[in-house]
């Protein structure tokens, strides 16, 4: 005789009626070893997966202390004048007593990290997971590796007191603008953000200014939360003073 399956099913919180009722309770499919396993793999699973991510994260850079994170371009040649300026400028962050985060890679994020440790400091890479491997660079005193974006972005802006932003693509725009999407809402306060290299940012500058201030999408406030500059000494600056 077929056991008559219920018209309703509560699981936890969940309530589950006609079709959705399942044919077997969790505890049975938990100890049946001849179950499926794709179970790991659905998204209530994967909750926990990024709740470890925020604990490995928050755990590691607790003690952290005062920050700056550093974007670039990975794409960054070694012999570029802008590595050289990252580096520059990381080296005096940790003479004013600041730690150095970045993405972790090549390019300008290594620039950052070599110029932190070679000054005795404190280097961060938060790397990411990406279709082609990309391993921490070699100047990474302390690191982690995330699965998700979201979680690594967290940790970013938690754990820097603002942001300097080198010449860089999609990646860089996305945590530059994040960042100012936050800070014009509120979400974080007292949080410079400074873009250098004038030539590269001009463009963007222009629109900015012309486009969208004029065409009512920010007011001269939001503007005014972007720091443009070429010298190593004022970027630092921007950060000091408002210590």
């Amino acid at each position: 005789m077929t056991e008559q399956r219920p018209s309703e099913y509560r699981r936890g919180p969940m309530r589950l009626r006609r079709d959705q009722v399942p044919d077997s309770t969790t505890d049975q499919r938990l100890l049946d070893h001849r179950g499926p396993h794709d179970w790991v793999h659905t998204d209530p699973w994967r909750v926990l997966r990024i709740q470890a991510e925020f604990v490995e994260g928050f755990g590691g850079l607790a003690e952290l202390g005062k920050s700056v994170a550093i974007f670039g371009s990975a794409r960054t040649a070694p012999d570029a004048p802008m590595y050289e300026a990252a580096r520059r400028i990381a080296h005096r962050l940790c003479e004013e007593g600041y730690g150095v985060i970045t993405g972790g890679g090549p390019g300008i994020m290594e620039a950052a990290n070599r110029g932190a440790s070679e000054c005795g400091g404190v280097s961060v890479g938060l790397g990411i997971e990406l279709p082609h491997e990309q391993s921490l660079n070699d100047w990474v005193d302390i690191g982690i590796n995330f699965r998700y974006f979201f979680v690594r972005k967290t940790m970013f802006v938690k754990y820097s007191q603002g942001y300097i932003v080198m010449p860089g693509g999609f990646g860089t725009m996305d945590e530059l603008f994040e960042a100012l999407t936050l800070s014009q809402t509120g979400k974080i306060t007292t949080f410079p953000i400074v873009l250098f290299g004038t030539e590269y940012w001009g463009g963007l500058m222009d629109w900015l200014r012309t486009t969208m201030l004029p065409a009512g999408m920010m007011v001269q406030e939001d503007l005014d939360r972007i720091h443009v500059t070429d010298d190593v000494e004022d970027a630092v600056r921007w950060f000091v003073e408002k210590d």
